[in-house]
């Protein structure tokens, strides 16, 4: 398994992105991650697919959309049209995952899943086959700089397997 770098643009200065990426890709970054929150599945508000769309603009890096909000059926089309090259949907916020990562992978993006700390790896053994990313988070989402949750070791550990 190769270990690719994703940083995140969450705490980058909006009123200079451009310079911000440049920032990313000489830093050796793999791809970029983007937190896309509604202020509804967390507390926070980030971006939607319009500052999606002018990211992907101004890199070639690939452009992973963690997307931490509520009824991700509603948007997720908006986000692969704005330029999504892969799509993390939570677990903990569609009761029909099954046919989100459908959407997404017959829109030929890669697809994954999300999980919060509280949740088990087991509820998503019967997609495990049909993704391309696992992200376990190792914070609650919603905010950025919290500490790291050692727990989450076990976790990415029985996900390994």
């Amino acid at each position: 398994m190769k270990i690719k770098l994703a940083p995140s643009i969450l705490d980058a200065d909006f009123t200079c992105l451009e310079r911000e990426l440049r920032k990313i890709e000489s830093g050796g970054a793999d791809l970029i991650h983007l937190d896309i929150m509604d202020g509804n599945f967390v507390p926070n508000i980030s971006f939607g697919p319009k500052i999606v769309e002018s990211i992907k603009s101004k890199t070639s890096l690939p452009l992973e959309v963690h997307l931490m909000i509520e009824k991700p059926e509603n948007h997720i089309k908006s986000f692969i049209n704005a330029g999504g090259d892969i799509i993390i949907v939570h677990y903990e916020t569609s009761k029909h995952l099954d046919k989100l990562i459908q959407t997404i992978n017959k829109a030929d993006v890669k697809s994954g899943i999300a999980l919060i700390p509280a949740t088990p790896l087991n509820v998503i053994e019967y997609l495990i086959n049909k993704i391309d990313i696992l992200l376990i988070m190792a914070v609650n989402p919603g905010f950025g700089g919290q500490k790291f949750i050692p727990e989450m070791f076990t976790k990415i550990e029985k996900a390994r397997k």
